[in-house]
């Protein structure tokens, strides 16, 4: 997997361009462990002030630093996406790697629950989770159920893959030399495929932090843990751009597009190089 990435990284300038994007998000989220101020102190600075030298990114009516707000807003939006993608594929792996090894009742019984999923209407569900949930609902409570809802469309890819690799002679040696069905799996099925878990976590990240997004600007979350929809989300509170705080709403979009477009590249470029019809594009070229 790391000689796969190390080739990308070299020869395909989108992986590296979306890497690059990435880098600078995850570097600017790693300045929080520097902030000066607590993240949900306010009036700690002057409030309503422009970029300057002082504010690189201006100040907020609550007065707030953006620049330092921004980057614990950008570290707990990518944590959500990360902890969202890890939960999902372990729920993804398992179900999509059993299925298609073991076929079968076994096989109809997971696609049926997989499909039930599938079409599940997201959005309107976490909604209603929100109301449910609202006096107890937390970062970590949002996290989790997202997670449990979207693994089923990667599962299914898995599942497909998997399929495959049940009939080929290393799993057939592997059965008859006496290694368990879990071994099968880890040791010959998964390295199989980890390129397509690094393409659908790319994917699901940007899934995870659009709907975090969304349901922060909306209010339908906790409001207390910065991130960068709970930003904008106070930005909205505060008519920042009826009042010309642009820089509060401006900045955090620009920030988390960045990290949008990263992720998106880091998943075109990796599909690319799993598709079969690409790499005979690449040979003939």
């Amino acid at each position: 997997m790391w000689r796969i990435l190390r080739d990308l990284f070299r020869h395909n300038r989108a992986f590296a361009v979306g890497m690059a994007l990435v880098f600078f998000v995850v570097v600017f989220a790693t300045l929080s462990l520097f902030s000066p101020y607590p993240p949900n102190d306010s009036f700690v600075v002057p409030p309503d002030l422009p970029p300057s030298w002082a504010y690189l990114l201006g100040t907020t009516s609550r007065g707030q630093d953006v620049f330092w707000l921004l980057s614990f807003s950008i570290r707990n939006t990518l944590l959500f996406g990360l902890t969202v993608a890890f939960i999902s594929r372990i729920l993804s792996l398992v179900i999509g790697l059993v299925a298609g090894y073991l076929g079968g009742v076994m096989d109809r019984v997971l696609m049926s629950i997989n499909d039930t999923f599938i079409v599940i209407p997201l959005f309107p569900i976490l909604v209603l989770f929100y109301f449910v949930m609202r006096d107890r609902m937390s970062w970590s409570l949002l996290a989790l159920m997202m997670a449990c809802l979207g693994w089923a469309y990667d599962a299914r890819l898995i599942r497909s893959v998997a399929m495959s690799l049940r009939t080929r002679e290393f799993t057939e040696t592997g059965i008859f030399s006496g290694m368990s069905m879990r071994q099968v799996l880890v040791q010959e099925h998964l390295p199989y495929v980890l390129p397509i878990v690094f393409s659908t976590t790319m994917n699901n990240l940007n899934w995870s932090i659009g709907l975090e997004v969304t349901l922060s600007v909306l209010g339908f979350t906790d409001i207390n843990t910065p991130t960068i929809g709970v930003l904008i989300y106070w930005a909205n509170q505060h008519t920042a751009l009826v009042a010309g705080i642009w820089w509060w709403i401006a900045f955090p979009v620009l920030l988390v597009v960045i990290a949008f477009v990263g992720l998106f590249l880091l998943a075109v470029s990796m599909n690319e190089y799993i598709d079969p019809r690409s790499r005979l594009d690449r040979v003939h070229g």
